[in-house]
């Protein structure tokens, strides 16, 4: 639903053309003056339909009183000069009185469909600056095809998702996912990190305020979740968000209202939430920190992000395509990983995740002189290949009975069990247990490999 604000002097025009936009699905408000509509807060309008002429001043004053909202000026003096005056004043549009009704909506409906594709262009600019993790979605694993299922599910929705997962898993990227799949992705993604504003800022942020709501409140102002209106809201570590903000967030999926810091009326907006947090909410909620009925919003489906360290060989598999990605971004031709570091790679535990793989695989692509990528470059330390002492690992030294216990029971699960599960049952480090592989020469089977 658009919101429109008709600015016209004389009353029969103003309250017949605000009955044809109420028809036509508009929310529509009214002012006779200039003056009048500013006292609206006229950054919370859609479309702006004013007359030329106005008591006290010209309608196309108000395109300075509104940038970045579209006015359509309407006026019953049709000259040549006087449209191309108001469209140099910034007017999106004009449009000549008397005007046919079904003329006018085909205007209105032209105008606002161009705003939002405006809209959406700007968000698309900012989003091409921003360096995410991926830019798709890589893996391989049970794990990260549960999470491609349950996107391809969720998204044709407008349901409510939890991401939950590690720092640096990749959540933002999921929930873009999910967007670009979704009937709204003409309209925007607005993505908020609740982490990064200020406690005191972030329900002005997320709600808006009105005018000399608080000290330094100089002019209304809009806040992110109008912003998301018709499109979605990704509001990313949810957890951080205060409770005072939770219980505003709450009337926003219960009623699809967002009332404003300092005002007495609620605004009605359509916008899809989608929420990521690395933290234990159900726990949140057992101390206090968290609502527990926000929580039961929030969670209509939950999809649940894999560490690096439990994907498998999907570790490999994303180090060759943000190689690929570091090498295009950062003009350098395309190289390899040697296979000590591959190794090096797929044993460590990449606390991270893919955030961490991201760094070291940019950082090594920098510091590369051309040749294959090394350990060292990636500053990760690569798997211990030196042989074993006679006393340490081999079947005659006094662990030899363990060691022999280790071959045997990997030699009989690796078809079976990944590499992250049949380290888990030894009690040992994925590290570990490479390294022990290598010590011991323990091929991986055909399925690991």
């Amino acid at each position: 639903m658009s919101r429109t604000l008709i600015v016209e002097d004389e009353d029969v025009i103003r309250t017949e053309l605000a009955r044809l936009l109420a028809r036509a699905g508009h929310d529509v408000a009214e002012a006779k003056t200039v003056q009048e509509a500013a006292a609206h807060g006229l950054d919370g309008f859609d479309l702006v339909i004013a007359d030329l002429r106005l008591p006290g001043g010209l309608g196309t004053d108000l395109v300075d009183l509104c940038p970045g909202t579209p006015v359509l000026i309407m006026t019953s003096f049709a000259t040549v000069r006087a449209a191309v005056e108001a469209i140099q004043k910034g007017a999106v549009d004009f449009i000549a009185k008397p005007f046919d009704h079904d003329e006018l909506l085909l205007v209105v409906d032209r105008v606002l469909r161009q705003s939002r594709l405006r809209r959406q262009n700007a968000v698309l600019r900012q989003d091409l600056e921003r360096s995410y993790a991926v830019q798709g979605l890589v893996g391989n694993c049970p794990a990260m095809r549960e999470v491609f299922e349950r996107v391809r599910k969720v998204s044709h929705t407008d349901a409510t998702v939890l991401i939950l997962g590690e720092s640096g898993t990749g959540k933002e990227l999921v929930a873009r996912a999910v967007h670009d799949q979704s009937p709204r992705r003409e309209a925007p993604i607005v993505t908020v990190n609740c982490a990064a504003i200020p406690e005191n800022l972030i329900e002005s942020e997320l709600f808006g305020h009105e005018k000399g709501a608080f000290t330094g409140a100089h002019k209304t102002k809009a806040g992110l979740v109008e912003a998301a209106d018709g499109g979605t809201l990704f509001l990313d570590e949810i957890g951080e968000l205060p409770l005072p903000a939770q219980a505003r967030l709450l009337r926003v999926l219960q009623e699809g209202e967002v009332r404003r810091v300092g005002a007495t009326g609620s605004r009605h907006v359509n916008v899809r939430l989608i929420a990521a947090t690395h933290r234990d909410l159900r726990q949140m909620c057992f101390d206090g920190h968290f609502r527990n009925d926000l929580y039961f919003r929030l969670r209509v489906v939950e999809i649940h992000l894999p560490p690096l360290r439990a994907r498998g060989d999907d570790v490999l598999e994303l180090a060759d395509f943000l190689l690929a990605k570091a090498c295009l971004r950062l003009n350098r031709p395309p190289i390899t990983f040697s296979e000590e570091a591959r190794s090096a790679i797929f044993a460590h535990d990449w606390p991270g995740n893919v955030r961490e793989l991201e760094n070291a695989v940019e950082r090594a692509v920098i510091l590369s002189e051309g040749g294959p990528i090394t350990p060292d470059l990636l500053a990760i330390d690569a798997p211990h290949v030196a042989g074993a002492s006679a006393d340490e690992d081999t079947e005659t030294g006094p662990n030899g009975a363990l060691t022999e216990y280790f071959r045997r029971f990997v030699l009989e699960h690796q078809a079976q069990l990944s590499e992250t599960e049949i380290a888990r049952r030894l009690g040992i480090s994925r590290k570990a247990l490479w390294e022990k592989r290598a010590r011991l020469g323990i091929p991986r089977s055909k399925l690991q490999a």
